[in-house]
């Protein structure tokens, strides 16, 4: 298993915390399905919090204080604020893995919709009633295949 650090050339609008997080993140080693799990969350969500694009509740920084044996307080003082969503990384983006992301919706965003319009009608699928995982599957020729499930409510658009 290894162990993502933090590269802050890649992200230089993280907040201060971030840093402390992925330090005692290294520090302990621990994954961020270990993460997920300890604070009763899914595991891109865990990680979200790190990156601070997501919220963290204060049972969240309790928690995370308690396995990263950072102090509550410290925690409590950085991530009490609201998630500056969308700033951490330009776009398009640069990382290759992160721009794959970013190419499969250039190529198959308006497939998607179409297909989506079809099936719910005129709206859009919520990034904010959201959720998401991660899954690894392995075939019968040894090949590993990610599997990436996006589940957001549909809202349709209002006529007014």
């Amino acid at each position: 298993m290894s162990f993502v650090p933090l590269d802050s050339v890649e992200h230089p609008n993280l907040p201060a915390a971030s840093t402390i997080l992925f330090r005692a993140k290294a520090a302990q080693g621990v994954t961020f399905e270990q993460i997920g799990e300890h604070i009763g969350r899914n595991e891109v969500a865990a990680a979200a919090i790190f990156y601070g694009q997501a919220k963290a509740s204060p049972e969240d920084i309790e928690k995370l204080a308690d396995l990263l044996f950072i102090p509550e307080q410290v925690l409590s003082e950085q991530l009490n604020g609201f998630p500056d969503r969308g700033r951490s990384v330009e776009m398009p983006p640069r990382e290759p893995l992160i721009y794959r992301l970013y190419e499969i919706v250039q190529n198959y965003g308006y497939a998607y919709k179409a297909v989506l319009n079809e099936k719910f009608g005129d709206g859009i699928m919520s990034a904010i009633s959201f959720s998401t995982k991660v899954e690894k599957e392995t075939d019968e020729d040894g090949n590993n295949w990610a599997i990436i499930t996006l589940r957001g409510k549909w809202l349709p658009f209002s006529r007014f």
